[in-house]
Parts: structure tokens; C-alpha cells; sequence
């Protein structure tokens, strides 16, 4: 019994921040594929980097310059320039650049997400990045020191702070590692595995040809969990999805690439 809670609270723990990424910050905010209500919105601007760590004009930011340069030298984290297993330590390099050029008002960094009506997270203008982090660690010291669960707080520590790895598999693997539905201009590729553990994270082909689909997946194999949450969460009026813009089923001749709406 005690170790099924661990393995609930892991999962818990990784669905709520993966979803977090994959369904608001990614479809919602940086390809803008599901329109979020008001309130829904609101709420993750507030609360998206005490969940994530992640600061939501940042990681939308760089992410919207992956898309504007994959696979160049200018990508903020590519495996073609960096390496397979030092692409975790780029996009890490990556996204701290693309704070402080956001902090500073460099063009560069505002001008990819001069749409969004908010500027980066306060934590990150005071230098504070790792408070979000240090309040995690100190739940599941306290989880483990209340309970005496140990593996029960490193579960959920686990759980929550996933996203480096999960993000460098998808990064690695999605643009070196599968097929390719889609003839598009850099190595994005379609990894299942990585698919189906995050969230259709992994069909990085699918998705650099149609940006701004909702949807990722185009085979009944692709897997993309990320989609039916989206699709839960729009029955019960927390998004819109943009069903005009979805990507299409793979016929024997594949579709050319549709303009991303971010872009």
C-alpha cells in the first residue's frame, strides 16, 4: 500500500506539472492553439513558476525561438550543435539567456513575445529563480520528516521537478531519435517513447510542421495524452480549443507545413 501512494504522488506530481507545460504554457501561450479563459489564465501566470519553476514568458520565449531557428546554430537547444547528453546543460544556459535578455529589454528576446501582456515572474527580476525549487524541497523534507515516508517526499520532490529531464528527452531525442511524417527544414523527429511518457512532447515532427495544432499526433500509435487532458479541460470550460488549426491524419503524401500562428 505504501508504495502505491509513492507511485500515486510521483504521477500526480509529474501530470500536474507536465500538463502545466505541455497543455498552458505550450499550446496555450506560445502557439496559442487553445484559447484560455480569462481566469484560467490568470492563474497560471501567477502560479505557473511556483509549480514548474519555470518562468512562463521565459520558457515561451525560448521556445519560440526554438521554433524560429530549430536546428541552427542559433537554436537555444539543439543535439545537432551540442551534443546528445550536453543538450540538458544548454537549455539550461539557454533559458537563464533568455531571462536576463528579457530583464534587460533586449529585442531579440521581447520582441518574440511582445503578444504576451505580462513580463517575466518577479522572482526572476530579483535573482530569486530558485525559491520555487527550495519550497518543493523543503514540502518533501517535511513530508518525509512528518510522516517518516522518506520515499514518499522524494516522490513527490520527483514528481514535481521532473521537467530538466523529461524537457532533455524530448529536446534530444525528438530531433535526433524516430520518423518523420513531415518534410520540414530541421531534424525534428517523431519519438515514440518519448511520446507516450510525456504528455506527446515526443512527436516533435508533427508538431514543427503544425505549430499550432492543439493536437500532435497523427497515427492511432502516436500517442498524445497532452491532447485528450486539453480536451477534459475544454468540457469543463478552462480552454478553447482552435479545432480549425489541427494537424491532419498522415496520408501517403504528407501535407506541407502550416504557418505557425506565433511566428
Amino acid at each position: 500500500m505504501y508504495l502505491l501512494l509513492c507511485a500515486a504522488v510521483l504521477l500526480a506530481g509529474y501530470l500536474l506539472q507536465s500538463t502545466t507545460i505541455t497543455v498552458f504554457y505550450h499550446r496555450g501561450l506560445a502557439h496559442r492553439a487553445v484559447d484560455l479563459h480569462p481566469l484560467a489564465r490568470r492563474a497560471l501566470i501567477a502560479s505557473g513558476i511556483w509549480i514548474t519553476g519555470l518562468d512562463p514568458k521565459g520558457w515561451v520565449c525560448m521556445h519560440r525561438r526554438h521554433h524560429r531557428y530549430s536546428d541552427t546554430e542559433e537554436d537555444p537547444h539543439s543535439p545537432r550543435h551540442s551534443g546528445f547528453f550536453r543538450l540538458i546543460f544548454q537549455q539550461l544556459q539557454s533559458y537563464e539567456r533568455t531571462l536576463v535578455g528579457l530583464a534587460r529589454g533586449e529585442e531579440a528576446y521581447c520582441g518574440e513575445v511582445d503578444d504576451l501582456d505580462f513580463g517575466i515572474n518577479r522572482l526572476n527580476e530579483l535573482g530569486l529563480w530558485f525559491v520555487p525549487y527550495a519550497v518543493h524541497a523543503a514540502f518533501a523534507v517535511t513530508l518525509g520528516l512528518a510522516t517518516g515516508m522518506w520515499l514518499l517526499g522524494l516522490c513527490y520532490w520527483l514528481g514535481m521537478m521532473s521537467h530538466p529531464v523529461f524537457g532533455w528527452a524530448v529536446n534530444s531525442f525528438g530531433h535526433a531519435v524516430g520518423g518523420r511524417n513531415f518534410d520540414t527544414p530541421d531534424d525534428s523527429r517523431n519519438n515514440l517513447p518519448a511520446a507516450w511518457i510525456i504528455l506527446g512532447e515526443g512527436l516533435q515532427n508533427n508538431h514543427h510542421a503544425y505549430p499550432a495544432s492543439a493536437k500532435f499526433s497523427t497515427r492511432p500509435v502516436e500517442l498524445d495524452l497532452g491532447w485528450h487532458i486539453a480536451r477534459g479541460l475544454e468540457a469543463l470550460g478552462v480552454l478553447r480549443i482552435e479545432w480549425d488549426l489541427l494537424i491532419p491524419e498522415v496520408t501517403p503524401e504528407a501535407a506541407p507545413a502550416r504557418q505557425d500562428r506565433a511566428a
